[in-house]
């Protein structure tokens, strides 16, 4: 997924096939979707084992963590890319940060430090720290209210986004709070609707935790719907992409609100992975597995590659042919090397289960939920029962 993420973010012509191609499902629900299944599995392990207080720690950790990477990157944007765009021979690099010429310097800094200030690019990750902040409460709810309650209530947080929720939101909260920040800076995705993609990622990683997610047989059962939804799409993002337009009928596909089309594309298209997975399993090959183990390392790094890319390019249009080769094999070899430095320490993060009384480590209910090293919570390469080993690839933050 990594490597399809870079392609679509390079400015190469790389990202005019990997857009998109298997219908209208971008790696951003894969993302999401794979990152909370992960996520739900493994937090909740810990919750079985060590308790929910230090499995609550642990996902704070976690996500300030992944606060700190996100730091990172913006201190990167502001020192450097900042400097560059000024200059004003590089239209690219400056259309992503024109809120922060626009605004001032000190204004874009804190509300970019504060989440708020969400720069194209820089957006998916505030989202994931935005539900990764929620999920532990989540996780101690459902020890009181049934999964039921929290998916229904998902789905129609999801649905009221579909019809504006967030524009109103926004103008309510700018007349409390004083930041009078253009909605379209706060990030691309529509956190009230996408929110119900996470839910139900972290729902289906709890099951798999628990031992009882049987996916083969969801996926057999849903093998014909699944062919009558993700053939059709498939053909018409084709038509799309020849010129056809969708009219009246384009909010229903939009990714940013995470119209209903493409949740129902999304659910297809895993449908069908789960069922060619032994076609699929041959692609685990060792540098993309080193990818997974550290993809959020590699994710940062791509964004640097991606940056440089915008800088490259100037006042073109586009790259020429050997620049874009170049973009490519330098990133890529860049991706892996990081990978290489990072894969393993990644590997090592084992959780220990918390000592019995009697001294002795407990043992789980079940030989599904046994002790697993615990990665970086954009990671996706703990052990997996063979059918999700097998269909899912490692979540990295998508386009």
């Amino acid at each position: 997924m990594l490597v399809w993420i870079t392609c679509t973010h390079l400015p190469t012509i790389a990202s005019t096939y990997v857009n998109q191609p298997f219908g209208f499902v971008s790696a951003a629900e894969g993302f999401i979707f794979l990152s909370a299944l992960f996520t739900g599995r493994i937090y909740y392990r810990l919750a079985k084992h060590d308790g929910y207080r230090p499995m609550t720690l642990k996902l704070w950790a976690r996500t300030v963590r992944l606060y700190l990477y996100h730091a990172l990157l913006l201190a990167f944007v502001f020192l450097v890319a900042v400097p560059i765009a000024s200059r004003g021979n590089r239209p690219g690099l400056h259309n992503l940060l024109d809120f922060y010429f626009d605004a001032g310097a000190r204004r874009a800094v804190t509300e970019a430090f504060l989440l708020i200030y969400r720069p194209p690019l820089l957006d998916i990750l505030p989202m994931y720290i935005i539900f990764l902040v929620f999920t532990s409460a989540a996780l101690l709810i459902t020890r009181r209210i049934p999964w039921k309650v929290i998916l229904w209530t998902g789905a129609g947080v999801w649905l009221l986004a579909q019809f504006g929720f967030r524009a109103e939101e926004h103008a309510v909260v700018s007349k409390i709070i004083p930041t009078h920040i253009p909605l379209n800076e706060m990030g691309s995705f529509d956190l009230w609707a996408w929110q119900f993609l996470w839910i139900v990622g972290i729902y289906m990683g709890v099951r798999w935790g628990r031992g009882d997610l049987d996916i083969d047989s969801w996926a057999k059962r849903l093998t014909i719907p699944a062919m009558i939804v993700a053939v059709p799409l498939f053909e018409l993002r084709r038509a799309l992409g020849a010129g056809m337009e969708l009219g009246p009928f384009e909010g229903l596909f939009d990714k940013w609100h995470l119209g209903p089309i493409r949740l129902l594309n999304f659910a297809a298209v895993a449908v069908l992975v789960i069922l060619f997975q032994s076609v699929l399993k041959p692609l685990a090959i060792k540098p993309l597995v080193m990818l997974g183990q550290a993809s959020l390392q590699v994710f940062c790094v791509h964004l640097l590659f991606v940056f440089a890319g915008l800088t490259l390019l100037g006042n073109a249009s586009v790259l020429s042919s050997a620049k874009q080769a170049g973009l490519l094999l330098v990133t890529f070899a860049a991706m892996l090397i990081t990978a290489k430095l990072f894969s393993k320490t990644e590997a090592k993060q084992e959780r220990q289960p918390k000592a019995s009384p009697t001294g002795d480590a407990p043992q789980p209910p079940k030989p599904t939920v046994a002790p697993e090293p615990v990665q970086s919570p954009l990671s996706g390469v703990a052990a997996a029962p063979p059918s999700l080993s097998r269909a899912l690839p490692a979540p990295a933050p998508g386009d």
